[in-house]
């Protein structure tokens, strides 16, 4: 037996105890006239109210294939309950919305989709329905952080540079005196691409939440830059996962110990790297920002 077939049969018999309990299986769900895919993109254009959502936004935050998708919508209009339109700028946008008739439709599934979660902790004990809700929370909370992908970029991407903006930002909320990009010692992009460096950026359903990169200034040093999580993605472990992946390229590049610098208000970087192994050294760089420096071996 391999050993993880254990951990896959749970897997398995949770998701089916799920699918049945929640009525999955059922092609009318809710007792309504449509399937559960149907209900749940009718559901997600709803969160946009009357801007619509942007299809391959849409199918990004669905993870839902392009053909699929577009027979889902179709079926949708049909039944008169969405519009899809083209942008008059950009014929390759198509935006989604629901009609009057989905709106009240919508809401239908609303109401009894707050039936079927009350019919589901109704019959346990107060207590029982707290360990239910809190596991709940906890499978939510470890399966999205399963659809985090992490990848190389160029650090000009768009997407780069609106994790570097953002981090930028948050330094300036943060710090007593703010943060001047160009008070701070400079990173160069070209000392993050290859093959002098790495940028590495986190997804979440399409949309960057992270950030770190990598430069190696010297012989079997690599020193880790601009790691930044977005607060919509914190606790998922994407922090770590960044930390991670940039110690891994670094001992691919040769390097013998990663090293780092941080300001003391930012605590939950602080944790981190210390649980990651990272200890204190001496200043190794005069950056106005820098209060403490780590440093650790590979």
């Amino acid at each position: 037996m391999h050993e993880d077939d254990a951990l896959v049969g749970q897997v398995r018999r949770f998701n089916r105890a799920v699918t049945q309990r929640v009525g999955a299986l059922n092609d009318r769900y809710l007792a309504r006239d449509r399937p559960l895919g149907e209900a749940r993109v009718l559901w997600q254009i709803g969160e946009h109210g009357d801007r619509g959502c942007d299809v391959r936004r849409l199918r990004s935050l669905l993870d839902l294939d392009s053909g699929y998708l577009s027979r889902l919508l179709r079926s949708l209009e049909a039944d008169g309950l969405v519009t899809v339109d083209r942008a008059d700028d950009d014929k390759r946008v198509r935006t989604a919305r629901l009609t009057r008739t989905g709106a009240k439709e919508r809401a239908v599934l609303d109401d009894r989709s707050d039936a079927l979660a009350r019919s589901l902790v109704a019959p346990l004990t107060p207590s029982q329905q707290e360990r239910l809700v809190a596991a709940m929370g906890e499978v939510e909370r470890l399966l999205t952080a399963a659809l985090v992908e992490v990848a190389p970029v160029d650090p000009a991407h768009r997407d780069a540079r609106h994790c570097l903006r953002e981090y930028y930002a948050e330094l300036d909320r943060r710090f007593d005196g703010g943060f001047d990009l160009e008070q701070s010692v400079a990173v160069a992009l070209d000392d993050i691409r290859p093959p002098t460096g790495v940028f590495l950026l986190a997804h979440l359903r399409g949309e960057p939440v992270g950030c770190g990169a990598l430069r190696t200034p010297g012989a079997g040093l690599g020193e880790i830059k601009r790691m930044w999580v977005d607060p919509s993605a914190r606790g998922l472990g994407v922090g770590r996962r960044l930390l991670t992946e940039l110690e891994d390229r670094a001992q691919a590049a040769g390097c013998r110990r990663v090293r780092l610098d941080t300001n003391g208000v930012l605590a939950e970087a602080i944790a981190m790297y210390r649980s990651a192994g990272y200890e204190e050294v001496d200043p190794f760089n005069d950056d106005p920002y820098a209060q403490l420096y780590f440093e650790r071996g590979l």
